[in-house]
């Protein structure tokens, strides 16, 4: 493993995937002309990212760098199950971790935190992490391996209460044990993990890791106790805004930024926020937002792949409309994500095409199309849905009574809007009516994803340089903890392949297995992937090393305005 040293750029959420209710995503322009005009480009995530990167020289001391947030954080413990993308993106300005990633998606030592970090032993698999001498929680405490300790044993699955969004590895360690001293942790796997370099990012504190109530609470309204470049100093419910603070007990590079101010806003107002010098960045979608952006006085568009991509997921628990595997894959064969593909990204990325993959992104190794079984075919689709018994009553398919009515829950922006308008005038050509809700931000995924309310929903998904991770995480399924298995959907064949996958230590075999489990995915209709996204993000013209960060890791130490 290469190691960096010197610098904060952390990656919080590797080997986890996190949900966002509204990354703006598939009708994202990738790519603009100094004229406003879109520019045609790849969406395959690569080596390539966008940020106005500069020497931190020639930054600026100071400032303020303004974010926004589609909802205000339920909780700020980023493990949470109540937690979504957002949150992690926040808190990764004020935690821990053990690796960073450069644009290629490689790995490497986070030196701020760890001075080593090793594979041991294979029999049995052991690592071996030394914590940087100097690194402290925010209160003055020595980071030691007892949070290390502590957070394995919260995430490792093995007693409910800990509301976990994923157990990931923690599931499979043994045991985690002091080394030399208090600096260094030794942790022994029962069984082996093949994506171990993606536990502890993030790392907490012990104090919120002790027990479940601490689990679910410590850290439900701010976050007391951090580490990191920047501290969470100010928590405003009333105005939707939270405020990071330089770390005074931050013992790496000086941030050049005195403060970061998170707001709630209305997807709707990022645009104008930006123009009126309200906000320094955002997320944009479609070709009028884009040119607008772009043709804004001080303002940039920066593009690079992005590690996020649509999708619906169904909603598959006892008693649901879409119990059925069957009944799930011809729906999926209903709706055609190449034509959403194309009417949403024509003339913006070079022959758009849908994700046809749940664990890898396009241009990522191990990416193949294993989308056969879901494949567009309306008259299949019918054929299949009269052999189900849902049969034609006037417009409407009808079974034992009950009408093939399905609720599509959606965040209430446009671009998400339009992509379930285009399935619903598939469906409508086979009997299947779609009905179309969106919902705020606020509590879409503590009220409306987690306990199910819906049949159909819409989210993205963020990727990342580890992706296997997400296969116990959202596709393997435990009802007794079903960590972000949003649609309560699996077998114990694709279960025993999941843990065949993560168990394997050779990367080649383990892309063969990962593909193997993707067609079981595909074949039981867990969920259906649209678009990745090709990444683009509306910036003020002078702030660097932010923005269309691709696999990279951001320094949040290097973020600033240029002088």
């Amino acid at each position: 493993m290469n190691s960096t040293a010197g610098s904060a750029r952390t990656v919080r959420a590797i080997g986890i995937r996190c949900a966002a209710p509204a990354v703006a995503l598939a009708l994202i322009v990738a790519g603009c002309g100094s004229s406003g005009d879109p520019q045609t480009t790849s969406s395959a995530i690569g080596a390539i990212n966008d940020i106005n990167p500069k020497d931190a020289s020639a930054i600026k001391d100071g400032g303020n760098l303004r974010l926004a947030l589609t909802n205000f954080p339920p909780t700020f413990n980023s493990l949470h199950i109540d937690a979504n993308g957002e949150v992690g993106d926040l808190t990764s300005w004020t935690l821990p971790g053990t690796i960073t990633t450069n644009a290629a998606g490689e790995i490497a030592v986070d030196h701020n935190y760890f001075t080593d970090m090793r594979l041991t032993s294979t029999n049995p698999q052991q690592i071996t992490y030394t914590i940087n001498p100097k690194a402290v929680w925010s209160d003055g405490t020595p980071i030691t391996w007892e949070d290390l300790r502590t957070q394995a044993n919260a995430l490792s699955g093995r007693d409910n209460a800990f509301q976990v969004s994923a157990t990931q590895g923690y599931s499979r360690v043994d045991k985690v044990e002091r080394g030399v001293d208090d600096k260094q942790a030794i942790v022994t796997f029962g069984q082996h993990y093949a994506e171990w370099q993606g536990l502890f990012n993030p790392l907490y504190p012990k104090a919120s890791m002790e027990s479940p109530q601490a689990f679910n609470d410590v850290d439900r309204n701010t976050l007391p106790v951090s580490s990191g470049p920047f501290m969470v100093t100010s928590v405003d419910k009333a105005q939707q805004r939270v405020v990071l603070s330089r770390n005074p007990k931050w013992w790496g590079d000086k941030p050049k930024l005195d403060t970061v101010t998170y707001s709630v806003l209305d997807y709707s107002a990022r645009i104008n926020a930006l123009q009126n010098n309200e906000l320094d960045a955002a997320t944009v979608a479609g070709i009028d937002e884009v040119k607008t952006a772009s043709n804004s006085a001080g303002i940039k568009v920066r593009r690079a792949p992005g590690q996020t991509y649509s999708h619906f997921t169904f909603n598959g628990a006892p008693g649901s409309i879409l119990a059925d595997p069957k009944l799930r894959v011809a729906i999926s064969k209903a709706i055609d994500r190449q034509g959403i593909a194309t009417a949403s990204q024509n003339g913006v990325v070079t022959d758009p095409k849908p994700l046809n993959n749940h664990i890898y992104l396009a241009g990522q190794k191990g990416y193949q199309d294993n989308s056969a079984p879901v494949a567009y075919d309306p008259d299949a689709a019918a054929r299949m849905l009269d052999e189900l018994g849902w049969k034609l009553n006037g417009d409407v398919r009808e079974k034992d009574g009950r009408k093939l009515e399905i609720r599509d829950v959606m965040y209430q922006q446009d671009t998400w809007v339009q992509i379930a308008q285009i399935a619903q005038q598939n469906l409508a050509k086979v009997g299947v009516k779609l009905d179309i809700e969106t919902a705020p931000g606020n509590g879409l995924f503590t009220n409306i994803v987690n306990p199910g309310n819906f049949d159909i929903v819409q989210f993205v998904w963020s990727g990342g340089t580890l992706p296997l991770g997400a296969l116990p995480q959202i596709y393997a399924y435990d009802p007794a903890n079903p960590q972000s298995n949003k649609g309560k959907i699996g077998t114990p064949e694709l279960n025993a392949l999941i843990d065949q996958v993560i168990s394997e230590l050779d990367p080649q075999k383990a892309i063969e297995l990962a593909n193997k489990a993707d067609r079981m995915i595909f074949e039981e209709g867990f969920s259906l992937p649209i678009t990745q996204s090709p990444g683009a993000i509306a910036v003020r013209d002078n702030l660097a090393n932010y923005g269309a960060v691709g696999l990279a890791s951001y320094d949040y130490t290097k973020i600033g305005f240029v002088q």
